[in-house]
């Protein structure tokens, strides 16, 4: 059966980690609502794209500009059965807005899946619903997540962690088995 996800973005939000869930959930039969605070459906965001390239930290460049298909001001958390929240720099800012807090608390608290890659956690922080749970995020993420409560999985970057409805990952590389991992959460079959 397919669900209805919501999915957070923001400008500089990471661009694999917005393109690649968004196509792939809308891929497999899902309904996709994208939005971003102060932005409504048609509204683009600007993307980065960051990258490992044996740096103390990963490198930046410009990304896509990746368009929204819903207006934040007009969603109604209740409607939809789970939240994807991509990465990149926009998660710093997006903790800041009280409206996208309420609305990550309603998935938690009704105990609907979420996925959260990257930076994403950040926001989950500034929530306050990871306490007591264990999550995997970028690493320059896990203070945050230690602070808020909850136990970091430092797990390789190409591979994703579940508790419960909560299905995180440390980067991009992992979307094979974060996606994979989601729709178990989702309960989502794929037949072959």
């Amino acid at each position: 059966m397919a669900k209805k996800i919501l999915m957070l973005v923001g400008d500089f939000t990471e661009d694999y980690e917005t393109m690649v869930p968004f196509q792939f959930l809308l891929g497999v039969g899902h309904a996709v609502d994208a939005v971003c605070p102060g932005k409504k459906a048609g509204d683009k965001v600007r993307t980065a794209i960051h990258d490992f390239e044996g740096d103390q930290t990963y490198s930046e460049k410009p990304g896509h500009n990746f368009q929204l298909n819903a207006t934040f001001d007009e969603i109604k958390p209740e409607q939809y059965d789970a939240l994807v929240i991509p990465g990149g720099r926009a998660p710093e800012y997006l903790r800041l807005n009280e409206r996208v807090l309420e609305i990550v608390r309603h998935f938690a608290e009704a105990k609907k899946p979420i996925a959260a890659i990257c930076h994403g956690p950040q926001i989950l922080a500034a929530a306050g619903v990871i306490e007591g749970k264990s999550c995997s995020c970028y690493p320059a993420v896990a203070p945050e997540v230690k602070v808020a409560g909850a136990k970091y999985a430092d797990i390789p970057v190409d591979k994703a962690h579940v508790d419960g409805n909560l299905v995180t990952a440390p980067a991009w590389p992992a979307h094979p088995d974060w996606m994979a991992k989601f729709l178990t959460v989702l309960g989502t079959k794929i037949q072959h």
